[in-house]
């Protein structure tokens, strides 16, 4: 173990928004990788030691901004939140403060998690809404839904949620109009500690969802079905504190899969269950791929230009939206003509906007997008829209003719804890730079 450093809020070893990465196209990825801890997975976590007064240890997570941001969002709810390494160290008092500023839900959307905890927790909470909009807008409907069929009052005031259960929550059978990963984390989380049995149809499935469900049964909840598209609660009086160790990032390890199958190179990656990414192994296999499986570890090699392959994004266990750049960025590489469906987010297509700066041949159609590969990509300035949409863009640029610059790489550092440091373990040659920001866009 590291000696104990604080994870600022804004942490020192990463990007800002007027650093760029350049890299060389014409490289072959080739080498080991290890991921460290889920993101999705230790973001909430950290929400659910809330749950229980003392001490809780989570280890094995992402160095990255946004568990600054979390860790801020902890500590103002009244949380003595310590990071030192991979581990973060959570003293939870006896009595929290139930709100949550707009300053840092903003920048960060995965804080609405602390809704459940604090509900279940304190009676009341004032969570500021993460678009500041009203109560029923897309994204926090079948939260507030859920909440109310336990016995909750939520209202919308000012851009907050504000919820109440003055006498206490209770146990509901609630069915979710899709299988949403927040709503699915706040209403277990709000469970765990309701007066009887919730039974939870149509839930997400994910493995954070499995990862979070086991770590609430470790601090002494009573829950079944994790995994599954049911879950039951049985609600207990109290929990207790644990150690809990976060699972690898399946995302992370499907970024380093599609670079060793767009590159045509041979990667390994270590670290991450491969049965989470079954689908994704399998269309890379079907794009002419060669896939290994091993115990936490994975092998993708690519010997020849990939297969033009049609994918379309689904809840897990279908293929991750999250892992949309990488596919479309393998079919601006493939032999041959590929639609890729986006089924789960109207802005992924942001992503192929730029790529289309690279050389891609893309035309988009509401959720299609019509690829046909080319040979080889070239190089130009591009800019990141979110966290996959950069490290899909840096990937891409491997494909290219020369260097390619990715600008506002600070949203890289939000999933990816040393994306530049493993790249260079990989071969590739790039670096970082500070450029002027610019006074239109702000980057």
């Amino acid at each position: 173990m590291t000696s104990s450093v604080l994870l600022p809020l804004e942490p020192t070893l990463t990007m800002s928004d007027v650093d760029v990465i350049r890299v060389t196209g014409g490289v072959k990825l080739a080498g080991e990788v290890r991921v460290v801890g889920a993101k999705n997975s230790a973001l909430k976590l950290m929400a659910a030691a809330l749950l229980a007064p003392g001490t809780s240890v989570i280890d094995n997570i992402p160095r990255i901004t946004d568990m600054g941001i979390m860790g801020e969002v902890l500590r103002r709810l009244g949380a003595g939140v310590q990071f030192a390494g991979d581990r973060v160290t959570v003293e939870v008092p006896d009595r929290l403060h139930p709100e949550a500023d707009y300053d840092l839900v903003r920048r960060l959307r995965a804080s609405i998690c602390v809704l459940g905890p604090l509900l279940a927790r304190c009676g009341s909470v004032r969570v500021a809404h993460p678009g500041g909009d009203a109560i029923g807008s897309r994204g926090l409907d079948m939260h507030v839904a859920g909440l109310e069929k336990m016995g909750a009052e939520v209202s919308g005031e000012h851009g907050f949620v504000v919820a109440s259960a003055p006498d206490g929550l209770h146990g509901a059978k609630i069915a979710l109009d899709f299988p949403s990963v927040g709503a699915t984390e706040n209403l277990v989380m709000a469970a765990v500690l309701a007066r009887g049995t919730t039974v939870i149809d149509n839930v997400a499935r994910e493995p954070e969802i499995v990862d979070l469900c086991q770590m609430l049964n470790q601090m002494g909840a009573l829950i079944e079905g994790a995994g599954t598209s049911e879950i039951v609660v049985h609600g207990v009086d109290a929990l207790n504190p644990v150690t809990h160790t976060t699972i690898g990032d399946r995302i992370v390890a499907g970024t380093w899969a599609f670079g060793a199958a767009m590159t045509r190179g041979d990667v390994t990656v270590t670290g991450v269950e491969p049965r989470w990414l079954e689908i994704a192994l399998d269309k890379i296999a079907n794009a002419g791929g060669d896939v290994d499986h091993g115990v936490d570890s994975f092998r993708v090699r690519m010997f020849d230009r990939p297969r033009a392959v049609d994918i379309r994004t689904l809840p897990f266990p279908g293929f991750a939206t999250d892992l949309l750049p990488m596919a479309i960025g393998l079919a601006a590489v493939a032999d041959g003509q590929s639609l890729i469906t986006e089924n789960i987010f109207d802005g992924r297509f942001m992503f192929a906007e730029e790529l289309k700066r690279l050389g891609a041949d893309i035309h988009i159609e509401g959720h299609h997008a019509m690829v046909r590969g080319r040979e080889h990509l070239s190089y130009a300035e591009v800019t990141a829209s979110d966290i996959r949409a950069g490290a899909g863009l840096v990937i891409a640029g491997l494909c290219g003719d020369g260097v390619t610059t990715v600008r506002a790489v600070h949203h890289i550092d939000r999933g990816y804890p040393n994306f530049v440091g493993d790249l260079r373990s990989l071969g590739v040659e790039v670096f970082r730079a500070e450029v002027p920001a610019d006074p239109e866009y702000g980057f």
